[in-house]
């Protein structure tokens, strides 16, 4: 990895200069003894040690009801019928006049999971009012027109600037008080401020008002019900946070429900959602058959089975139709980390660790012999599955990846090998320390350089210089999934017995309460998304790139959705199951 941007927040208020065993850590984070079992650790000598279980629930999708999922959106009937109508937005497109109307529609459009058949038009229509800046009579007092014009534009890699809201502020840099009951453009100037960089004050400022003026609604029941469900929506979580799938599957519903609604756009966003919904089921339905394959769930019966929540994760990283391939192969992906991450948090004795590491860095098949019985079944899926990889690369594009893909591998399982040293010692790291490590450990470099080689159909040698290029997206999109899952996974962790994450981490460093710990996670997970957001703008036109962008963004944001009440991988059973429901199961009357 190149440079890396670390976000500019204090790391400590406190400093330690060296590092520590743990100390007595609030009630709500310390170690508590996980369930001990009692295994045979390796045939040759039939030592008994004793092991950690997480006590992980079983998967609550039978491999015989992921298969029988059907769809009837598979009739060429139904596709007819969403290719008339795909026709006939594009001509509402094209008739549109208002630089306003064609920003509400293709914002529509975005939002009812629709875009990806209107591309060409909208970037059409964005080069236009791009190109036409000198022209701003028909947003000029209007907060809502010239905040939805702003996030738009940066949405899509327009480098606009942060002076289009100068115009809305007094001279001290305050947001004019006459905009406090306009909630409508409120709502739209809060959306648009996550879409900022570094250093931008008005942006700062504009979020702070809006989000401030937004909750004084809320509080006061000010405005109607539909206005009401969008304002907490987007406090919770802000638009370019979001899952795109997940929120074109509430934005449905929520657009049903207004009175100015175009009946062509919703019949045709549930429409395509119900086909896209069919692909996803057919990819599902080869990941799983894929995993009952392997064996691991069985021979391992230690590990989280999560064949659905990983395609889940896919889904998020990219829904269109086309990309089937990308979600097949990194839910497998996902499926063998969760598995290897299992060996290394919870089973494998740290011996037994260092010879796996050993293995997949030499990436030698007699490796395996030294390994005990359970890791060999394990090592020698994630070997023939990459292998795989790697050669329906060569045989459909020509192009050799298996040794970046490798690396990547070796360097996960690296990255976890120094975790576990960490657990077995007692050993906390510093904050610094601890992400240095766990950017890599939390997997999101290995799932990207697959994503890298997938949608680059790039040699070895061009891959290593694309992942040069975007190291710095790669790491923030890497920092804020893993400061994401610490947040709704380090309590119960540190419960069955694992390192301290960064919470824990902050607050043995700074003295901090668990609280304060909590929040500057948060403020760093912003800052963070600042510089991703730099990074993007930086390089969204490159020819070269956007898909694995794309992804990379979006992996951040699953992140975000997946752990947003909790932990949503490893506790399958309650929002996480809901979203499934949602996204795979059930179609839109």
């Amino acid at each position: 990895m190149a440079l890396r941007l670390l976000p500019s927040l204090p790391v400590t208020t406190t400093l330690i200069t060296k590092h520590t065993k743990a100390p007595n850590l609030p009630n709500s984070t310390v170690h508590r003894a996980p369930r001990v079992v009692t295994a045979v650790a390796n045939v040759s000598d039939q030592k008994v040690v004793s092991r950690r279980s997480a006590n992980y629930h079983p998967s609550i999708w039978q491999y015989d009801y992921i298969q029988s999922l059907k769809s009837n959106y598979q009739d060429e009937s139904f596709k007819e019928q969403a290719t008339r109508l795909v026709g006939e937005v594009r001509m509402m497109l094209e008739k549109a006049v208002e630089p306003l109307e064609k920003l509400q529609l293709i914002d529509t459009l975005q939002r009812l999971g629709l875009s990806y058949h209107f591309q060409n038009e909208t970037k059409r229509i964005l080069e236009g009012i791009w190109s036409d800046q000198g022209e701003f009579s028909w947003k000029k007092h209007n907060l809502y027109a010239t905040a939805l014009e702003f996030r738009l534009l940066r949405q899509h890699g327009y480098k606009a600037t942060q002076e289009a809201f100068s115009g809305f502020q007094d001279e001290m840099g305050n947001f004019n008080a006459s905009l406090c009951e306009d909630c409508k453009g409120l709502l739209s100037l809060y959306e648009a401020s996550y879409l900022s960089v570094e250093e931008e004050g008005i942006l700062d400022t504009a979020k702070e008002f809006a989000c401030k003026q937004l909750q004084q609604h809320l509080r006061q029941n000010k405005i109607d019900e539909h206005m009401r469900m969008e304002v907490e929506h987007a406090l919770e979580l802000p638009l370019h946070w979001r899952v795109s799938r997940l929120e074109a599957r509430w934005f449905i519903d929520l657009y049903e429900q207004r009175e100015e609604r175009n009946s062509m756009l919703l019949e045709l966003a549930k429409l395509d959602f119900n086909i896209v919904q069919a692909v996803h089921q057919d990819d599902l339905k080869y990941a799983s058959k894929w995993w009952r394959d392997t064996g691991l769930a069985e021979k391992l019966s230690f590990v989280r089975d999560r064949l659905m929540e990983d395609f889940l994760w896919t889904v998020g990283y990219m829904f269109d139709p086309q990309f089937g391939n990308i979600r097949r192969t990194v839910t497998k992906l996902i499926q063998l980390i969760t598995t290897i991450d299992d060996v290394y948090d919870v089973y494998g004795t740290l011996d037994e660790l260092e010879l796996f590491t050993q293995a997949v860095d030499r990436w030698d098949i007699n490796a395996m012999e030294l390994l005990p019985e359970y890791m060999k079944i394990c090592f020698l899926a994630l070997f023939n599955s990459v292998n795989e990889m790697g050669y329906d690369n060569l045989k459909e594009h020509g192009y050799h990846t298996i040794p970046f893909l490798k690396n990547a591998w070796a360097d996960l399982c690296k990255a976890y090998l120094l975790e576990a040293k960490w657990f077995h010692s007692g050993y906390i790291p510093t904050f610094n320390e601890y992400i240095d490590n766990a950017w890599v450990s939390i997997s999101a470099p290995v799932v990207l350089s697959h994503a890298c080689s997938l949608t680059l159909n790039s040699t070895t040698k061009d891959c290593l210089e694309h992942w040069k290029k975007h190291s710095n997206i790669i790491y923030c999109s890497s920092l804020i999934f893993r400061l994401a899952d610490d947040l709704g996974t380090s309590v119960d962790e540190l419960k069955r017995g694992d390192v301290p994450k960064s919470i824990q981490c902050y607050m043995c460093e700074t003295g901090s309460s668990e609280v304060e710990a909590r929040e500057y996670i948060r403020k760093l997970i912003d800052a963070t998304w600042k510089k991703m957001n730099e990074e993007y703008l930086s390089m969204a036109h490159s020819t070269s790139s956007p898909p694995f962008i794309q992804i990379a963004l979006n992996e951040a944001r699953m992140a975000q959705c997946m752990y947003q009440y909790g932990d949503g991988h490893g506790v399958a059973d309650q929002e996480t199951r809901h979203r499934v429901l949602l996204l795979l199961v059930s179609s839109i009357p």
